[in-house]
């Protein structure tokens, strides 16, 4: 496994939460990986017995809010730990680590209703959150897009619409929706807002299942038919469901670079396995001069995107998200799951593209995660116009 000297960068309490972490990765998901894999009543319930053992031993939900059960603040801390949890595709439900932003989310923007009634059985265990973005028909990096409408009548939000690739679609027992509350001629960036609604509130429906390169993974497509919730269940205030919108981005990015990395490491520890394989030294692949190449570019890319990680990490840190060094830094991420993940299919062949090894599933993490909370194109548009902005008032751009 890959180490980089850390000691003067993470808290020793990261260190050792890192460790476990590692351990628990290492000898209970790891060995597990194929029944987990098969998506059946025996996986289900084994997810559901790792998720207690996780509980039990103090590791679920460590990014969690202090004030909610969290044992890490820092996001650069969470860094080194979110890296162990990532290097196995199940770790994010057993450890909870996918619901630290909805945690993050209702804490600072909720409020005592939605508190106590999403956020505290979240955490504990009781309830299981989605978000809901994306609309049919519709690029989700674009939220001018957004036609889901709520009304407020009576007290009561009035939502209709649909919504698709809807993580959690088949098991939330809530979701945060972005919908659009402004009549004309308000202004966009206060168009939007976000609602928290019930899944079993008459009206809401999941219209289907939708698999991901042939493979089911809880998205799914879901409608809204007059679905009525308190007024008490907006998120923030009204109109504020843009500036929301990008704040929730800004740190899913973050979370999921951060476990992309940690699949990019396994990956890179996989290579290295299969070259001092049996199979690896009948073939010599440690003498061939493409093999040290694989083994180098996937290094580099990983090293690479962990310190672009830990930049954009420290901006949300200091309370001054960097969307250039955000954006950045989840397309290195990116980048270095895709290259490491093909260079280790390459040296494990046919075994690679199959069930025989976790590198398939990775393989398919690695394709969407060019498309998942922003897609290449949008971003690398995004990052250049701000730049090109940037330059027209200021001539040199500091990296300190």
């Amino acid at each position: 496994m890959l180490e980089l000297n850390r000691k003067a960068a993470h808290s020793k309490l990261a260190r050792s939460l890192a460790r476990q972490v590692s351990a628990f990765v290492d000898e209970m998901i790891i060995p597990n990986e194929p029944l987990l894999a098969q998506q059946s009543d025996r996986s289900r319930q084994l997810q559901f017995d790792l998720m207690n053992k996780a509980r039990s031993a103090g590791l679920c939900g460590l990014f969690y809010p202090l004030s909610h059960g969290g044992k890490i603040a820092s996001l650069e801390d969470y860094l080194i730990v979110a890296e162990q949890e990532g290097r196995t595709e199940f770790s994010q439900a057993i450890f909870g680590s996918h619901t630290a932003l909805d945690a993050h989310m209702l804490l600072k923007f909720g409020n005592d209703q939605i508190r106590e009634q999403f956020l505290q059985p979240m955490v504990t265990g009781k309830a299981i959150p989605s978000y809901g973005m994306t609309e049919p028909g519709h690029s989700g990096s674009i939220p001018d897009h957004i036609t889901t409408s709520a009304c407020l009548s009576n007290g009561r939000w009035h939502i209709n619409g649909r919504k698709w690739f809807i993580s959690n679609a088949d098991q939330a027992t809530f979701i945060t929706v972005l919908v659009r509350t402004a009549t004309e001629g308000i202004a966009f960036d206060q168009a939007l807002s976000m609602i928290i609604v019930p899944t079993d509130t008459p009206g809401f429906k999941v219209e289907r299942q939708l698999s991901i390169m042939g493979h089911s993974s809880g998205q799914g497509e879901i409608s809204f038919h007059d679905v009525q919730v308190p007024e008490h269940n907006l998120l923030g205030t009204c109109g504020s469901g843009l500036d929301l919108m990008n704040k929730r981005l800004g740190l899913g990015r973050l979370l999921r670079s951060m476990n992309w990395i940690g699949l990019a490491q396994r990956c890179l520890d996989l290579m290295g396995a299969r070259i001092h394989s049996a199979r690896g030294k009948s073939s010599r692949l440690a003498e061939k001069q493409l093999v040290r190449q694989h083994l180098v570019n996937a290094y580099q890319a990983i090293a690479s995107a962990r310190e672009l990680i830990r930049i954009a990490a420290r901006s949300v840190d200091a309370q001054n998200p960097d969307a250039i060094a955000i954006n950045v830094a989840k397309m290195a991420a990116s980048l270095a799951l895709c290259i490491t993940s093909d260079s280790a299919v390459q040296l494990y062949g046919a075994e690679g593209l199959s069930d025989l090894t976790p590198l398939s599933g990775i393989s398919r993490i690695a394709r969407t995660s060019r498309i998942l909370d922003g897609n290449d194109e949008s971003l690398i548009s995004s990052v250049g116009r701000r730049l090109i902005n940037f330059y027209q008032h200021q001539p040199v751009y500091s990296f300190a």
